[in-house]
């Protein structure tokens, strides 16, 4: 049995990036941070960040670059991929990347620059306020026996 499956909960590190490949697929690359926190042998607080490069394709490529931006709270599941290339100087060059297959947008936060909302050419929504005015009980109007447990 073989299983390649990995899932990330962490920032988005920097601009995220959507393009079209020759055949017209939709996909974006972007840096994921995760922290790991520890105490060291001494009691101090240790932090540990790695960057991860991921890669998503087509619907989720649209849905993380309309949503999301740096800063912005992400879950990614995907599989591990090793891949080699050679760049400009003709030197063999290996890279880890996350292919993702599933995206969970984090909450909306004012310190992501409103990552969850639309940027702009995406049509947004009306939101409108409702609000509800709650209703007053009077204690007397509760009798004990009318609880059904």
């Amino acid at each position: 049995m073989n299983l390649n499956k990995v899932y990330l909960i962490g920032r988005v590190a920097g601009d995220i990036e959507l393009l079209n490949t020759p055949t017209g697929k939709k996909v974006c690359r972007f840096s994921l941070a995760t922290s790991r926190n520890w105490k060291g042998a001494n009691g101090e607080k240790k932090e540990e960040t790695n960057f991860h490069n991921v890669v998503l394709w087509e619907k989720l490529a649209e849905i993380v670059s309309t949503y999301s931006a740096k800063g912005s709270l992400l879950m990614v599941e995907g599989r591990i991929q090793n891949r080699s290339y050679d760049d400009k100087e003709g030197k063999k060059r290996y890279v880890t990347e996350i292919i993702g297959e599933n995206i969970q947008l984090g909450p909306k936060s004012s310190n992501a620059s409103n990552s969850s909302a639309p940027k702009e050419g995406v049509k947004k929504q009306k939101e409108e306020e409702v609000e509800e005015e709650l209703p007053v009980i009077d204690e007397e109007e509760i009798d004990i026996k009318d609880i059904p447990f």
